[in-house]
């Protein structure tokens, strides 16, 4: 109890600083300046009650939870939706899946009175919280409150578990609270249950990102797009990337381009914030390139490609030969390659992939995926992939077929879901 209220001490005396960021991410993005006091669980009351409140962090989590929210859509019409995130992009990414059909708010700084606030107003019959949040004052206010809470496509990096590593009396406590978690992975339930969760609520459904929907037209478009540039043209994509990943994949092209002048980057920054910074950066070292928000789409002329814009990378992940998941050169840990994997593209990452360890290496177990040591040895990785097309179809069929076998994690969440709301 003691290290409870140390811990929402340490809250209230950073609050300050939890405003001055909220300003600071405002003068990026104006309307999440606008909406910044949901932070603190200020906002209009919806009206309703009852309601399923699925929280995602961000746009990797929307993701992943989509087929899961339109499960809960078909099989509970009646019930109203409640979609919580905490990043502007995450936002964006639920306006643009489910529009009105949700009711979208930012969920609150972990402050007593801000969930206190936050929870009247949605009044919740169930809580589902996406792949690793553990926020002890909201997991104790719904224990309190009588509100079953289940942690779904659960993971938990060695990373993240060092990380609560002082704090792991105050997770233990909160993980209590959790009536049941379900693992993407026995090596994820085993890691739940070392910081602290009970046993007997740890189950292992697999990954919800297995269950994504490929959009309608996805590979209709992808084609498209192949034909206005030249159907027979070298394609390779570096998508989510980061500071520092742009200009390796920069490099890697100019390496591809001695040997393949014609060759084409589909150059995605996983950040809206980043996207003329990249484009400033493309354009002075050279390259002829156009933009999403431009061009719309390449010509035969131009050597880069920059997409900015959120939501629109399978399309072009369809029309790839090779696709580079960004995320994994520096060490933030990866992001979802089950996108391209999902069109027997196949794929390139780095050595930091903590975030999607499981699913990496069942990729590069099955020769879906190899994985580039550093920077230096993009090009040249990217470079023997496209001047071999049996290699390339044998690594995408591969991809594919990992794909396929994994999925059905969605109805097993349901399952527990529908139990829960039984009882």
């Amino acid at each position: 109890m003691t290290l409870r209220y140390l811990y929402t001490l340490a809250m209230f005396l950073v609050t300050p600083l939890l405003v001055l960021r909220l300003l600071a991410r405002g003068v990026r993005s104006r309307p999440y300046h606008r909406r910044w006091p949901e932070r603190f669980g200020f906002f209009d009351p919806p009206g309703f009650s009852g309601s399923l409140w699925v929280h995602a962090v961000s746009v990797g989590e929307v993701n992943a939870a989509e087929p899961l929210i339109k499960a809960l859509r078909r099989d509970y019409p009646n019930a109203p939706l409640v979609v919580t995130t905490v990043t502007p992009t995450g936002t964006a990414r639920v306006h643009q899946l489910f529009g009105d059909s949700v009711f979208h708010v930012y969920l609150p700084y972990d402050l007593p009175y801000s969930v206190s606030r936050f929870l009247k107003k949605i009044r919740p019959r169930l809580a589902l919280i996406v792949e690793t949040e553990i926020w002890p004052n909201l997991y104790f206010a719904c224990r309190r409150r009588g509100i079953p809470l289940m942690i779904v496509n659960a993971r938990l990096s060695e990373r993240s578990l060092r990380g609560y590593a002082p704090l792991r009396g105050l997770a233990r406590s909160a993980l209590r609270c959790v009536r049941l978690i379900a693992a993407q992975s026995r090596t994820d339930a085993a890691r739940y249950r070392l910081l602290g969760a009970d046993p007997e609520q740890v189950l292992v459904t697999g990954n919800m990102k297995f269950d994504m929907p490929i959009p309608d037209g996805a590979v209709a478009v992808g084609t498209e797009m192949r034909e206005h540039w030249g159907r027979r043209r070298p394609v390779w994509m570096a998508a989510s990337t980061h500071e520092g990943e742009e200009l390796a994949a920069l490099e890697a092209h100019l390496q591809v381009l001695k040997r393949l002048p014609d060759a084409l980057l589909l150059l995605a920054p996983r950040h809206p914030e980043r996207f003329k910074l990249v484009e400033n950066t493309v354009r002075s070292l050279g390259f002829a390139i156009a933009t999403r928000s431009g061009e719309g789409v390449p010509s035969v002329s131009h050597q880069v490609f920059v997409i900015d814009a959120m939501g629109q990378l399978m399309p072009f992940f369809a029309a790839s030969d090779v696709a580079f998941v960004g995320g994994s050169l520096v060490p933030i840990g990866g992001h979802n390659v089950l996108e391209p994997a999902a069109l027997s593209v196949p794929v390139l990452v780095g050595p930091h992939t903590f975030n999607f360890e499981e699913i990496t290496r069942s990729l590069i177990e099955h020769g879906g995926a190899e994985r580039v040591a550093d920077a230096g040895r993009l090009g040249s990785s990217v470079l023997t992939l496209l001047r071999d097309t049996a290699r390339r179809e044998r690594m995408g069929q591969a991809a594919q077929q990992v794909f396929q076998r994994e999925r059905g994690a969605v109805q097993r969440v349901m399952r527990l879901i529908d139990a829960l709301l039984q009882e």
